[in-house]
């Protein structure tokens, strides 16, 4: 069977820029960003969310932000102050709330067992003959 060439991959940013005009997804899309913990990442999302809304310069006009200002506070290293952050998902028809942490199952606790001797002998199972006489020995 021959084999045909490889085509390049589509770009996706259409179909993403598409997609995140709706609201309840932009919502989604930015609560997994935020939950992944990598600023940089929820910095893109806010960026891609930004450009669905109109691009920077809408944005800009939007939030009363100067463009270069805004582009600065998008980027992956940007670090916006809390009412640039603020402004932004307004703009972009969000807002922050704080909300209870929801709490997780406890996961069950390991019981150990049996005498250190016994777990001394069970971590040095894997050594020689001497070595484990020694290790026991103690």
């Amino acid at each position: 069977m021959k084999r045909g060439r490889n085509l390049p991959a589509e770009d996706q940013g259409e179909w993403l820029t598409e997609q995140l005009r709706d609201p309840e997804l932009c919502v989604a899309y930015l609560n997994a960003a935020l939950a992944e913990g990598d600023q940089s990442a929820f910095m893109l999302a806010l960026r891609n969310v930004a450009k669905a809304r109109g691009g920077v310069a809408a944005m800009a006009r939007e939030t009363g932000m100067n463009r270069v200002a805004l582009s600065r506070a998008l980027s992956e290293a940007g670090n916006p102050e809390l009412r640039s952050l603020t402004k932004i998902l307004e703009a972009s028809g969000l807002e922050f709330k704080v909300v209870p942490k929801t709490k997780r199952a406890r996961r069950p606790q390991v019981r150990r067992t049996g005498s250190s001797r016994d777990a001394r002998w069970s971590a040095t199972a894997c050594c020689s003959g001497d070595r484990r006489r020694r290790h026991t020995a103690a």
